[in-house]
């Protein structure tokens, strides 16, 4: 086993699923130009010697190995048993973008190639390498920004089994800025992400069905995209009409939210889907958070003061981190993520534990997002039999279970329960 840092060409070379021939569409976005701009946008990260990282790695990996049963005693799922069937990679920051940018790769292609066989002829090759060098620029900054804050993520579109990421330069510094013991905070980060890879491998059709949903939602925007300009002009005229109304004395004291103005350029299939996804995400992200409310002194001995220092540090962000964050929607998110662990400890309480393992049996037993926030209507159709409208696009039993109680990737500003981008989370 390594105990060196990955390099990027070990990424590119680790289990990364089909590999079909080259295809038109794959130059609609300039995937070089994106890992370049990410790994000049990224920061290093803390001064280690070549000792102390090799003790970094070898920590991590132990880490994310021990994770791996306390994950399966606290759900229950027979699936996590034993479960080492994924790569597990300690990365630097560059690293984990140029890893981060083959997972969108994976995600999108499918999206483009339908796009360049529909409407590839129609394309000039001067505007096409224009827009593909812009939207690899875009994506390199963002990834470039979120390297840094990211502490872990499992990514399930690479390879059969997915891969879980770890970014060692990120763990060492947040472990140090908040005081805490190395050990117990990066078996923390592992039990997040170990629960990620639970979860799909305990429902093996998610992560397909996830990829069919993400290419049915951007193939849906891209293919019309000749009435971009008509929703472009109703999602003005929505933010118009709130600030109107915000200058008028109206109820809302804000601007019309990131999630207000994308429904206004949607058609209503993509709102259809993209609620699903939504759902989904939140459920995943939920989900884990309520294993981590579980973790107690039993399994990370100072979990307590980890948490504690966490949330403190959260709330202390600069305004710059809290605007950057605004602008890319991660504290919206933020909140999706609440809602989805309000709704598994409502359904944990229902239904015990085990009863709540149903909704990784099939698509048809997940969550619409109207049940998502009322999740009593999730419980009774579970209990009635009724699987079926959470694939349109007792008492709980987690005490004894190492806890005192239900509680695209692990963002190190988040709250206590686990920092989550999305990227992906990713994770």
């Amino acid at each position: 086993m390594s105990n060196k840092l990955e390099s990027g060409e070990s990424v590119q070379n680790a289990e990364s699923g089909d590999v079909s021939a080259p295809h038109r569409g794959d130059s609609l976005v300039g995937w070089g130009v994106a890992a370049t701009t990410a790994s000049k946008v990224s920061t290093a990260g803390p001064r280690l010697s070549v000792r102390e990282i090799q003790d970094v790695v070898s920590a991590l990996r132990t880490a994310a190995d021990e994770a791996v049963d306390h994950v399966q005693r606290i759900t229950q799922l027979e699936a996590a048993a034993g479960l080492r069937n994924s790569p597990v990679l300690v990365l630097d920051r560059a690293t984990w973008s140029k890893a981060t940018i083959e997972s969108f790769k994976s995600m999108l292609t499918p999206t483009l190639r339908r796009l360049w066989d529909a409407k590839g002829h129609t394309m000039s090759p001067a505007s096409t390498a224009v827009s593909a060098a812009v939207s690899g620029t875009e994506l390199g900054v963002i990834t470039g920004f979120l390297s840094a804050n990211v502490l872990g993520q499992f990514d399930p579109f690479a390879g059969r089994h997915g891969r879980l990421l770890l970014v060692a330069p990120n763990i060492v510094t947040i472990e140090r800025e908040l005081m805490v013991e190395p050990s117990d905070f990066r078996l923390w980060v592992c039990l997040h992400e170990q629960t990620h890879r639970v979860q799909f491998a305990a429902a093996p059709w998610l992560q397909g069905h996830l990829q069919e949903n993400i290419t049915q939602l951007t193939a849906g925007m891209l293919d019309s995209q000749d009435a971009l300009a008509d929703r472009l002009k109703n999602a003005a005229k929505v933010a118009t009409e709130a600030f109107k109304g915000r200058k008028s004395g109206g109820d809302s004291d804000e601007l019309p939210s990131q999630s207000t103005l994308m429904s206004a350029i949607q058609t209503p299939e993509e709102r259809a889907i993209l609620s699903h996804v939504t759902a989904v995400m939140s459920l995943l992200e939920g989900h884990a958070n309520v294993v981590m409310d579980a973790i107690d002194a039993s399994i990370v001995p100072s979990v307590k003061t980890i948490r504690r220092r966490f949330d403190d540090r959260g709330r202390n962000r600069s305004s710059l981190e809290n605007f950057v964050r605004r602008l890319l929607g991660l504290d919206a998110k933020m909140r999706q993520y609440r809602d989805g662990q309000i709704f598994v400890e409502y359904a944990v309480k229902e239904l015990g534990m085990s009863g709540f393992n149903v909704v990784w049996e099939g698509p048809e037993n997940l969550p619409t997002e109207h049940e998502l926030h009322h999740p009593q209507e999730w419980v009774e159709r579970m209990r009635s039999g009724q699987g079926g409208p959470g694939n349109q696009a007792g008492q709980g039993d987690l005490a004894g279970q190492g806890g005192a109680g239900p509680a695209e990737t692990v963002d190190a500003d988040a709250g206590a329960h686990a920092p989550q981008t999305d990227a992906t989370s990713g994770n």
